[in-house]
């Protein structure tokens, strides 16, 4: 094919069309279809920015560094340091089994739904004394959700272990080191899952016990067969990040329950006070987006070569947009939670600037397309976020400031009720007192008429 300018556009592309050398310019037939002249500019113009994005990431290697080790990690490299079958080292494999941050991570997101549940009114400190939320229902979610995590962890890491040894951030989990057998880590994946269902069930209530067992069955039984499948697996993983808040929240509302107790009345209340549970559970799937998209992309290529689907490799362009969309959608539910009642109005003010540094990130991730450190920077920037928005989520509940006030300098009008109680009070003995004296007064003429 002639290089003229009458005959060929020359451009730098890794197209299809006509290569000049190796990694050199490449030219485009003026012979092509209008379409593919268009088509292949486009992809010289992105080899070009991707050139030079990676340029740039080579001239600079930690702006996107690698990502910290997990505590499975960090527990499996201490069990191997103890002799074979002495306690501590059964004990740190047994924890890194159940992946401990992920496990603390789901058990708090459990936890702040069930102290976000609305106090009703008739329980409010000013009614009644009698507390609306247990400590025992508290222990026991706490408990049996993370009895419910390592269980699904376990079997995650029994599921996948062939795969974990090709990846930089897993081969160190305890079955890929051989410090439990497969065995033994089922036997702990059945012990834990049917203890937590059980602590679930018996110590809160059968709702809230049948999304545990859920749980695990997404997680280790859909989730992490799709993900050899498809990249559809991060949205269903996404699901199962979104169900220890409705777990929470049912926990709180069976203590309050005034009929039957059942699901529908936890989580399909008629007055529409379970909506804020579906609101808590949409922000902790919302949140999987952020978090893990650009987790992923900093090891896209392990992933690849393990033959897991996932966006960051199979489309990274769509990657960037998922991540970025999800990031923008915490600007209507954190002002959804104040709507339901959840939280003050107040609320969506303070929850602005925190939900907007995410999105800065997330633009900058989705412009770069992960380069230039903006992987790193929404990866860390969405560790940061979710806890600052459960955080001032309880700073700004319903009616707690007020109860605190109350608590402190008085109700103005349990007051007044007081006052009219006590003058009730008093009329009541001046008319018990009227009555006595009447009394003696009938006695004293009767007297007096039976003496004459």
């Amino acid at each position: 094919m002639s290089t003229s300018t009458s005959k060929s556009t020359t451009v730098h592309t890794t197209g299809i069309f006509t290569p000049n050398m190796p990694h050199g310019p490449q030219t485009i037939s003026n012979n092509l279809p209008p379409h593919r002249r268009r088509q292949a500019r486009r992809q010289a113009t992105s080899s070009e920015s991707s050139s030079s994005a990676a340029a740039a990431d080579a001239s600079t290697p930690s702006a996107d560094g690698t990502l910290p080790a997990n505590a499975s990690t960090i527990l499996t490299n201490v069990a191997a340091a103890h002799p074979a079958h002495s306690l501590r080292r059964m004990f740190s494999a047994f924890l890194s089994l159940s992946k401990p941050r992920l496990t603390v991570l789901v058990v708090l997101s459990a936890m702040a739904p069930y102290a976000l549940y609305p106090v009703p009114e008739m329980l409010s400190p000013t009614m009644t004394e009698t507390p609306s939320l247990s400590p025992l229902t508290l222990l026991f979610l706490t408990t049996g959700t993370a009895l419910c995590s390592a269980s699904a962890n376990a079997l995650n890491m029994l599921y996948e272990p062939s795969t974990d040894a090709k990846m930089s951030r897993t081969r160190n989990r305890p079955l890929v080191r051989k410090l439990l057998s497969p065995r033994v880590a089922a036997l702990f994946a059945i012990l834990a899952g049917a203890t937590g269902v059980g602590a679930l069930f018996f110590g809160v209530n059968p709702t809230v016990s049948f999304l545990g067992l859920s749980n695990i069955v997404l997680y280790a039984g859909i989730y992490t067969p799709l993900k050899a499948v498809t990249a559809f697996n991060t949205w269903v993983g996404a699901v199962v990040g979104g169900i220890p808040p409705l777990m929470g929240w049912a926990a709180a509302a069976g203590e309050t329950a005034t009929k039957d107790g059942s699901w529908r009345e936890l989580l399909f209340a008629n007055d529409g006070s379970s909506l804020g549970g579906w609101i808590l559970a949409g922000l902790l799937f919302a949140w999987q987006f952020p978090h893990f998209m650009p987790l992923s992309w900093t090891i896209r290529d392990e992933y690849k070569a393990a033959g897991l689907r996932m966006l960051a490799w199979t489309n990274p362009a769509r990657n960037a947009r998922v991540a970025l969309r999800y990031s923008i959608v915490f600007l209507p539910l954190c002002i959804s939670l104040c709507a339901a009642g959840v939280t003050e109005w107040s609320f969506a003010a303070t929850s602005l600037p925190i939900n907007l540094w995410l999105v800065r990130q997330a633009v900058a991730f989705w412009k770069h397309q992960g380069h230039a450190g903006s992987a790193r920077g929404l990866f860390w920037a969405s560790v940061w976020h979710l806890p600052g928005i459960m955080i001032l989520a309880l700073v700004h509940k319903k009616g707690l400031w007020s109860r605190a006030w109350n608590s402190i300098f008085g109700d103005e009008d349990g007051e007044w009720e007081e006052e009219l109680e006590m003058e009730i009070a008093m009329q009541e003995q001046e008319t018990r007192a009227a009555s006595v004296a009447d009394n003696k007064k009938v006695v004293a003429v009767l007297a007096a008429a039976k003496g004459s």
